[in-house]
Parts: C-alpha cells; sequence; structure tokens
C-alpha cells in the first residue's frame, strides 16, 4: 500500500483529527493547513486547526476564523503541514505527541520524517503544491475556497513566483485556480505586497542596524523585544525584513535575527549558490537550500552574528 493509500485510510477512520504546523507561521503553513482543512469537511470529516498566533495580513485566508488557538487533550490523528521537525511545533506539539497516529505533510529537504506517515516532496516548491498533489491523487474536488487556500501557500512560499524552485506545475496550478475564480493578484497584494505603518517602522530600524561582511556579500540585521514594544508592533510585523538584505546589490546572504520568548529566531536567505538550509542544519535548524533558519535560546545577537557570519564564510565564493 502506498503512502497516499495510509494517508486516506487514516483520514477515513479517524473520529477526530487535529491539525497543526510550525510557530510564526508564514503564507505555506496557514494556507496549507487550512485548504486540508476545507477540503476534510467536505467529505464529512471534521478537523481542528491550531494556530495560536499568526500575521493579520492572513486575515482574508478562507477557514482562518475557524482557527483555534487550543484544542483538546487528545486526537486520533494529527497532521503537521509545512513542518520539517516537531521543535517547530513548539507548545503544540502536545497534540502531535499525543495522538494516537500522525501523519507530516511537507516539502522541507530537512524533514526528519517525525510522523507515523511522512509525505514529503522536497522538490516541491510549497508544501501547498504537495497538498494540492494529493487533493488531485484523491479526485477530491477544488473549490475557490480551497482554492485560495493553496494559492496563500503557493504564492507565499514561491516570493510571488520568482524563486528557482518554481516549476512549470507551479503556474498550471495557478492557472487552474484562477479559472476557478481565486482572486490571484488579491492575494499577492495581502501576503506579500501591504505593509502595516509598524511593520515599515521596523524595517527601518533594521536598515539602520544592516552590517555588511565580507566585501558585501553578508548582510546581517537584527529587531529586539524592545524594538516591538517601541513601535507597538503586532505578531508578523517582522515578516520579509530578511529578503531587504538579500535584495541588495552584490549580496549573496541575508542574515536577519528577531527576538522571541526562546531566544533570538535567525532567518537566512541566499541568492545564487549558498545552501543555508546546510548552515542551519549545523545550528540544528534547517529548511530550503535558499530559505533556511534556526533558533538560538542563548547568545546575544553579537554572539549569533559571529557565529553564523564565521560559518557562511565557509560557503563563499
Amino acid at each position: 500500500m502506498s503512502t497516499l493509500d495510509d494517508i486516506y485510510e487514516e483520514i477515513n477512520i479517524a473520529e477526530s483529527i487535529v491539525i497543526l504546523t510550525h510557530e510564526h507561521p508564514d503564507g505555506d503553513a496557514i494556507g496549507t493547513a487550512l485548504a486540508l482543512a476545507n477540503a476534510l469537511k467536505m467529505h464529512g470529516k471534521s478537523a481542528d486547526v491550531i494556530i495560536p498566533e499568526y500575521s493579520r495580513c492572513f486575515n482574508n485566508v478562507p477557514g482562518i476564523k475557524d482557527v483555534l488557538k487550543e484544542g483538546k487533550d487528545e486526537y486520533e490523528l494529527a497532521i503537521a503541514v509545512d513542518l520539517a521537525s516537531l521543535s517547530q511545533l513548539g507548545d503544540c506539539v502536545k497534540y502531535f505527541e499525543n495522538a494516537k497516529k500522525t501523519i507530516c505533510i511537507d516539502h522541507h529537504s530537512s524533514n526528519n520524517m517525525m510522523g507515523d506517515i511522512n509525505f514529503v516532496d522536497p522538490f516541491s516548491p510549497a508544501a501547498a503544491q504537495v497538498l494540492y498533489g494529493i487533493f488531485k491523487a484523491y479526485n477530491w474536488e477544488i473549490t475557490e475556497e480551497i482554492g485560495a487556500d493553496l494559492m496563500t501557500g503557493i504564492i507565499t512560499d514561491t516570493g510571488g513566483f520568482q524563486y528557482q524552485q518554481v516549476s512549470k506545475e507551479t503556474f498550471e496550478i495557478a492557472a487552474e485556480m484562477r479559472e476557478l475564480g481565486v482572486d490571484i493578484p488579491q492575494i499577492y497584494k495581502d501576503t506579500l505586497a501591504t505593509h502595516t505603518i509598524t511593520s515599515f517602522k521596523l524595517k527601518r530600524i533594521a536598515y539602520d542596524r544592516l552590517e555588511f561582511f565580507e566585501d558585501g556579500k553578508i548582510t546581517f540585521t537584527y529587531i529586539d523585544k524592545k524594538d516591538e514594544e517601541k513601535v507597538n508592533a503586532e505578531i508578523g510585523d517582522y515578516e520579509g525584513i530578511v529578503n531587504e538584505g538579500r535584495n541588495l546589490e552584490g549580496v549573496e546572504v541575508s542574515i536577519f535575527l528577531h527576538q522571541t520568548e526562546k531566544g533570538y529566531k535567525a532567518s537566512l536567505r541566499s541568492n545564487s549558490y549558498v545552501n543555508v538550509s546546510e548552515i542551519c542544519g549545523k545550528f540544528g535548524g534547517g529548511g530550503h537550500v535558499r530559505a533556511a533558519g534556526v533558533t538560538f535560546t542563548e547568545g546575544t545577537p553579537k554572539q549569533i552574528k559571529e557565529q553564523l557570519v564565521e560559518e557562511i564564510k565557509k560557503y563563499l565564493k
């Protein structure tokens, strides 16, 4: 029996289902989780989607109003999407660990196969595209609402179709969703092109701190809790700052630190040849070749910067 058959069987027999994704969820995490929940609902299955916090730029994603901050003590089936390791679940890890059966649907090459059943396609540009393939394999109908969820994932994780992993299939999916009535330009505007005043203020702080290393091939900046309090920032207002460094001429790797309750989350982005997933993996993190992250529970921004720059230097040409 194939993995897809296993997933289908577990969904059919489960009396209670929870859908989980990583902390500080991006559009792919949210879009994939909601697309799956909406599809299950169409097939007579109710699923709790637990996402404690998310950016307000996702307020228009179909199904977002049904998201829960907390779930029940135990579920028969836990499905994790866009998740490479259990450490990324944060406080929601208890729902995964307490479930009788677990499934992981993902696209990260660093995925450690934490589920009882794992369906991982590291060549896919988004977990939402992986889920689209599952829906097609099951001959499940994709409605306009589910299509909008899927496109939220695909648009955000491809940076608006600009990254190398974007395939012919990605554009074919977008064309199909457009035919269904999905407003792709609006999704792009909501998730990638619209910025709050507070996010602009945080970006300005980050720009003022921007440092260059190795003849301009590496950039570094950070935001801490005091910065967020100063501008009254909300969840997600720091999103996209890491890309500002990468977009500068001559830069190969951009480093951005964002302070959390657990320490500093380091986001790394590269342009052409540096495998930032491999670099983050050296510190217990991971992700994609051109986009990855890791959380440092100890160390100041200066100390973390020095560790990362020293490691990145080994990969530069």
